[in-house]
């Protein structure tokens, strides 16, 4: 939102300077982001070209005698058509920066005559486009003095970005009401008097969408003369970034900027039959004033005459219907639309534009008459004209409508620890445009018709502190809630970064993926429930919340592999969606490897290729995962039961005990593979991080102690012949259970299936490492040991001991 300070002022009465101004927008919410104070044109002055020959060398070039008002002519060459003796124009002089130039003029040669300085283009000054001669001003334009000034062009101009919630500024009027009530001066509101008009609108109105247009006023001038605005109001929109059209358009531009109330005006002689609002036709066309042809749709909101769509209702007019030199009569259009029809239609289209800009946020509902009333009357001093009576459909502002808001008085206190009496609070909501009703305690506060985001107590505490000062509120550390060290992040938070850094160190690289993917993807991982496929996806492909991170890694891998990184390996910590309800979403750590992309190296070597990624990869990833987050991993099941998208036989499931789940890894079904359209070997797995047990409250912060045996540890083997169906995991369990005490580690290191053990039989060899903690043990204590280990792998597993 950009404004002059001229502007400014003829809504506030003030003695403010620029600086402080900008300074009490930006503490009162409306961010200053930008001031152009115009320094730049303070260094062109006002001069007359005395005399005006032919230069020597060169057709189109003149070389001119200057009067700057500083003493002695100067030499100035000039190849504009128009440079005469007698002109009066702008001149800039050696050392100034031309700001449509980009340069800082210095004394030069042209064609072999020396060149003081040069005078200057309205393009050249940023003023215009306009190119073809040097600014030509009055004869008794004082030579001399300031051309900046002169012309009124040293008007500083002032940009404040605005939040959504604060429809209410986009007019000059409401940042002046703003500026009053923080005390930085008097809001002028002279009263708006109505137009009665005479005669009836002969172009009616008929709303067809009313749960998209609010209201809608139209009302007609006959026998106006559209020409170029006035000065005044050329110099204020070229200010503000806008190119004036001609006086009619000016007006609506100028209004939408100085009342956040944008208009429309259609030639009259281009309107057919009566005005209506509707919703578009499917493929209908509408060739609108950028120059540009839009394809509309059926919830699109139009304003249509029997001609067809004239308008895109509340953004863009059209075209043919469109005001220019030849209108004599005109109808002036103001109307309330429905905010969430614009923003949609808007953003469909891809039109940006300032009645967009302000109708998507919310259009003062009391406004819009009294706004017609102010468009009609401008239109009468720059146009003439003979204005007919107000034609209104639809519903029109009713003051009962305002909402109320209970207000406890104390809640400033509470909210903010700003110590504010009631009586200055209710003063600001006052000066606000609230109307406190009642006293004591607890007050009820009409909300104003321009204030939509005023909702609860806590919008109009919010009201009293930053017009009261933001600033004033001191100071104070966060009490402390623990001791000295006390723990800040929560378990899951710690686990997160725990299962990063694991990831890591393992070779993989983080990915960030989408949240949402495709609905058959979704369905293809255990997802796709109706509750989580989004209403308003930003792409068709992008329609379900995901219910695995595998996909979206999986997918990534594929994008890598087809550019020619076919060896990657990713991982990403994020939450997963099973439902709905806040309960349903899961921390989950999850990665892919494809290609070679081990833990090892990746790739070929002359020493021998790497090998591709496997099932066993992904399982080492999980368990890695799982031990950095703290899970008990000595007392982990690993079981085949794994999830349909991964290969049977090569997948399996991590638990805690026959319930909880902590982990699935393996290689991908080929189905899986090729529904996402991947190649390649390719694995990964899934760890969820918030099924992990909290660990158990210790006494102390301090670390155990750390014990160590003095005594060497020994290894023993053991082959066992077992059905093939049974699990090295229960074997190697059964064993290590047989004394926990002095069994630190089992591992299987034998596989072995033939006809000599029989049919259905296998045989697992295991590695024991026994560790004595309290003495050396004797053989005796070996054999003793040995006969328990034998004995618990056979009552548990049906294990005998191979010979």
């Amino acid at each position: 939102m950009k404004f002059t300070l001229s502007w400014l002022k003829d809504h506030l009465e003030t003695e403010a300077t620029l600086d402080e101004i900008a300074e009490t927008l930006t503490m009162i919410g409306l961010e200053v982001e930008a001031v152009d104070d115009k320094k730049t044109l303070k260094p062109f002055v006002i001069a007359r070209v005395l005399t005006a020959q032919k230069h020597p060398d060169a057709d189109r070039l003149k070389v001119l005698t200057v009067d700057t008002g500083s003493g002695d002519p100067v030499q100035v060459v000039c190849g504009a058509p128009n440079a005469r003796a007698g002109l009066v124009g702008a001149f800039a002089a050696p050392g100034t920066y031309i700001p449509g130039l980009g340069t800082t003029l210095s004394v030069g040669r042209i064609r072999g005559v020396e060149s003081h300085g040069m005078m200057c283009s309205e393009r050249e000054l940023e003023l215009s486009d306009e190119h073809t001669g040097i600014i030509e001003l009055a004869e008794d334009a004082p030579v001399g003095a300031s051309f900046a000034e002169w012309a009124k062009l040293d008007d500083p101009v002032i940009e404040i970005g605005l939040t959504p919630n604060r429809p209410d500024c986009t007019g000059v009027h409401g940042i002046a009401r703003e500026l009053a009530a923080a005390g930085l001066g008097r809001l002028k509101e002279p009263p708006i008097p109505a137009i009665a008009g005479e005669g009836e609108c002969p172009v009616s109105i008929r709303i067809e969408a009313p749960d998209l247009c609010r209201t809608f006023a139209l009302r007609l001038v006959r026998g106006v003369k559209n020409g170029p605005s006035p000065r005044w109001m050329q110099q204020r929109l070229i200010a503000i970034g806008l190119r004036p059209i001609n006086a009619l358009v000016d007006i609506t531009n100028y209004l939408t900027f100085d009342r956040g109330r944008p208009l429309h005006v259609f030639d009259a002689a281009k309107v057919k039959g009566d005005l209506v609002v509707r919703r578009a036709k499917e493929g209908e066309t509408l060739l609108a004033l950028d120059g540009r042809e839009y394809t509309l749709e059926p919830e699109m909101c139009v304003i249509a005459d029997d001609n067809g769509v004239e308008s895109i209702a509340g953004i863009m007019g059209g075209e043919h219907s469109g005001c220019d030199e030849t209108t004599t009569d005109v109808l002036i259009e103001a109307a309330v639309w429905e905010p969430t029809s614009i923003a949609r239609t808007g953003r469909r289209l891809g039109i940006v534009t300032d009645a967009r800009y302000r109708n998507e946020r919310g259009i003062d509902p009391a406004f819009n008459e009294p706004g017609m009333a102010l468009a009609t009357r401008m239109v009468m001093e720059l146009c003439g004209g003979e204005p007919s009576r107000i034609d209104i459909a639809g519903r029109r502002y009713d003051p009962a409508e305002r909402k109320v808001v209970c207000f406890p008085v104390a809640e400033v206190k509470r909210l903010t620890g700003l110590d504010v009496p009631g009586t200055e609070s209710l003063a600001i909501l006052s000066r606000l445009g609230f109307e406190p009703r009642g006293e004591g305690a607890v007050v009820n506060v009409v909300v104003p018709s321009w204030r939509p985001d005023i909702d609860g107590k806590a919008d109009l505490v919010e009201e009293v502190m930053r017009i009261h000062g933001v600033n004033a509120i001191a100071p104070e550390p966060m009490a402390a809630r623990q001791a000295v060290g006390g723990r800040i992040l929560t378990t899951l938070q710690q686990r997160t970064r725990q299962a990063k850094r694991a990831l890591a160190v393992r070779g993989m690289m983080e990915a960030v993926t989408w949240s949402f993917i495709p609905a058959a993807q979704a369905r293809l991982f255990g997802g796709g429930q109706r509750a989580l496929t989004l209403a308003n996806p930003i792409a068709a492909d992008m329609s379900t919340m995901r219910p695995s991170l595998l996909p979206g890694l999986m997918t990534a891998a594929q994008r890598n592999a087809d550019r020619g990184f076919a060896d990657v390996a990713l991982f990403e910590v994020s939450g997963t969606y099973e439902g709905d309800r806040p309960q349903d979403q899961r921390r989950v750590a999850a990665g892919v490897r494809r290609g070679t992309a081990r833990l090892e190296g990746q790739g070929r070597q002359w020493t021998g290729n790497a090998a591709p990624v496997g099932v066993f990869d992904a399982k080492a990833d999980a368990l890695a995962v799982l031990e950095a987050c703290g899970a008990p991993v000595d007392k982990l099941q690993i079981a085949a039961d794994a999830p349909e998208w991964y290969h049977p036989g090569r997948s399996g499931t991590i638990k805690l005990g026959p319930k909880v789940v902590l982990a699935t890894f393996g290689e991908f079904h080929p189905r899986t593979l090729e529904a996402l359209d991947i190649s390649g070997p390719l694995c990964g797995f899934e760890v969820f991080v918030d099924a992990i047990p909290e660990p158990k409250a210790r006494a102390t912060r301090t670390r155990p102690r750390l014990d160590l045996s003095p005594f060497q540890a020994v290894k023993r083997d053991f082959a066992f012949v077992v059905d093939r169906d049974v699990e090295a995991g229960l074997l190697t369990r059964a064993a290590a259970a047989a004394d926990k005490k002095l069994i630190a580690d089992v591992n299987v290191f034998d596989v072995f299936e033939g006809e000599a053990l029989g049919a259905d039989k296998k045989s697992i060899a295991i590695e024991v490492t026994i560790q004595p903690v309290e003495r050396t043990l004797t053989d005796e204590d070996f054999e003793a040991l040995a006969g328990r280990i034998v004995e618990n792998v056979g009552r548990q597993t049906g294990g005998v001991l191979r010979s």
